[in-house]
């Protein structure tokens, strides 16, 4: 009698993981449960922030605003990539400007991600009525499974 072993390669559920980074205590919890569910399925971390230019302000503001921007989005990120280290992945950074939510979608999608890790905001109900919130624009429209951490 023979035995034919076969074996084949199965996709991980999610080899390649973006986590949205804002500074927010709710972006952290995102990192650290990317890495919890990046260990289990030995993921690449891909860590994304993005600078806000939609609102009209932001026009008139100038180059030293942007500036702060700018600034504000290195120190997320490396606060953000500390935590990835301190839990033995080596992620990649990304910066982008924009439409929060199209941005993390879009860049989503050109990188064929296979999760999105983002965190909750406390928008009040009226609010996030009127204009939706990151994480539900990104949960609705994404291509990839989306998870949003309190």
């Amino acid at each position: 009698m023979s035995c034919l072993n076969i074996r084949f390669k199965m996709k991980n559920d999610f080899s390649k993981i973006l986590v949205c980074c804002d500074g927010s205590k709710y972006s952290e919890n995102a990192i650290r449960k990317a890495c919890d569910l990046g260990k289990k399925y030995h993921s690449e971390l891909i860590l994304i922030h993005v600078l806000d230019r939609t609102r009209k302000s932001d026009v008139f503001a100038g180059n030293e605003y942007t500036q702060i921007l700018r600034r504000y989005a290195k120190s997320t990120l490396e606060k953000a990539k500390k935590i990835a280290n301190e839990e033995g992945f080596e992620p990649k950074i990304v910066t982008k400007e924009g439409n929060v939510a199209n941005e993390i979608i879009k860049f989503s999608k050109e990188a064929k991600t296979d999760l999105i890790v983002v965190g909750s905001k406390g928008l009040g109900a009226v609010l996030q009525f009127f204009l939706g919130s990151v994480s539900s624009k990104i949960a609705n429209h994404a291509l990839c499974s989306v998870l949003i951490v309190k």
